[in-house]
Order: C-alpha cells, then structure tokens, then sequence
C-alpha cells in the first residue's frame, strides 16, 4: 500500500514540476515587460511637452483654418500633471510594445513546432505594423474631418473672425459659442480615435489568424457579408462623428480590410490544399 501511495505522490511532483517552470517563467516574461514599460513610460514623461504638441496638432490646424488662437485651457489645478502621465502612459505603451512582444514570443515560442513558429511570428510583426497604420490614418485623415465638423457649431464674431460684417455689427441678441476645450477631454477624445482606428486595423490579422487555425473559412466570411456590412455601418455610426463623409471613409476603409482577410485566408486555404495533395503524393 505505501509503495503505491509513494508512486502516485511521485508523479504528482514530476507533472506540477512543469507547471512551477511555467510560472516561473511567465513570471520573468512580466517582469521585463513591466519594466520596459516603465523606463519608457518615465522617458516619455521628460519629452511629453513634443508629444502633447504633436498630439494637438490636428486641433490647432482646425483652428487655424477658422482664423481662431490654438489653446486649450486647465480647469482643475492638477490637471496639467494627470496630462503628463496621460500621455506618459500612452508614450510608453507605444514604445515598450516591441520588448512586450518579444517577452511574449519567448513565453509562447517552446511550446510551439517549428512549422507553427514561422506560422506565428507573421502575425507578431503584422500586428503592431496594421496597428501604427490605423493610428496614422485616424490621426491624419479622420480627427481633421472630425474636428473640423465639431466645431461647425460655433456662432458669434469670436468664432467666425473673418466674417468682417459679424466683426462689425455685433448681434447683442446673440449669444456666442466659442471653443474652449480641456486638454484632458481633448487628449482623451483623441487616443479614443486613435486606438479605436488602431485595433480596427488588426481586423485582417486576426481573421488571417483565426483562418490559419482553422477556425473561420472564406467561404464562411463571405456567406456572412451582409451581416458584416450591418456590424460595420453600426461601428462607424458609433466611433466617428455623426457626418457622412467621416462615416463613409470609415466604412470604406473597414469593409476593405474585411474583403482583404477573405482574400487572405482563400489564399491560405488554397495553400493547404496544395501541401496536401503533395504529402498525398
């Protein structure tokens, strides 16, 4: 009887001894990611005044067109520091996602053949490339339109300088609607642009991911268009301003990543079919 019990206790230590070198190593993995995190998070606190100028660009553009002053005023004390962490937490995420991602692949990278590796590592690098793509499509194309359509609903001679006759012959029975944004409000509306665009851009990657596993086919995605078109209408309507222009673009742009990841992963069926009737052979 002891000699079983001392067999089964046993091999209860052997089978938990991968499970503590998991967390083990799961537990460096973390470790260097959250201090790469951090070094760049403190880099980016000592040049976030660039950053908040680059992020406010689009803002000052439309203001610029208008003839108004670009400025964006702090109503809370300390609200100028939460900005600097703000764009602090953002920086460093940006610039510590490559070292996150090698962690990453070291962590998943044992576990995987040689053949799922060069399967995988694609998708690693496709990743942070589609995601830097959406994020310089909102930033350049979508929050100009965006905020250009914002503030239409100005009125008065503070908002329309270059109207000589509104400059001249003020209404008194008019009330006036300037702009006079938070920095913290605008910086949060506008990492939602840019990370909402982000992650929509890895539409591709992920159903090109999902298709290599197995798990979506492109007869599949394209049997489900209509309903696609429906999904997308809703998220533009919902991530853009309520004009057409701004909502069109976003469709357009999100319906051609979807038609493109159903060109992909036809493309890697036919692939597999092709590695397969030769291993048949």
């Amino acid at each position: 009887m002891s000699a079983k019990s001392d067999k089964k206790s046993e091999s209860v230590d052997d089978s938990s001894a991968p499970l503590i070198e998991h967390l083990a190593e799961l537990r460096t993995r973390l470790i260097w990611s959250v201090l790469a995190f951090v070094v760049a998070m403190v880099l980016c606190y000592t040049v976030w005044n660039p950053i908040y100028n680059f992020l406010t660009r689009p803002i000052c553009h439309a203001l610029e067109t208008r003839g108004q002053e670009c400025g964006l005023i702090l109503l809370k004390l300390q609200e100028g520091f939460f900005v600097a962490i703000q764009i602090s937490f953002l920086g460093g995420f940006v610039l510590a996602f490559p070292v996150i991602a090698y962690q990453l692949w070291r962590f998943v990278a044992p576990g995987l053949y040689r053949s799922e590796k060069a399967a995988f590592l694609p998708f690693l690098v496709a990743s942070p490339v589609m995601f830097m793509i959406g994020a310089a499509f909102a930033y350049y194309i979508i929050l100009p339109m965006a905020y250009d359509f914002f503030l239409g609903f100005q009125q008065g001679p503070l908002a329309l300088p270059d109207d000589p006759s509104a400059a001249a012959e003020p209404n008194p029975h008019l009330a006036g609607i300037v702009f006079q944004g938070s920095v913290s409000e605008y910086l949060t509306l506008t990492t939602k642009f840019i990370l909402a665009f982000g992650l929509s851009f890895q539409l591709p990657v992920a159903l090109t991911l999902m298709g290599k596993a197995g798990l979506v086919s492109s007869e599949g995605l394209g049997s489900v268009r209509r309903y696609a078109i429906l999904v997308i209408l809703v998220l533009a309507a919902i991530v853009t301003p309520p004009d057409v222009i701004s909502q069109a673009v976003l469709f357009a742009v999100i319906y051609g990543l979807y038609e493109i990841s159903i060109f992909l992963v036809r493309r890697m069926e036919k692939k597999r079919e092709l590695e397969e009737q030769e291993a048949d052979v």
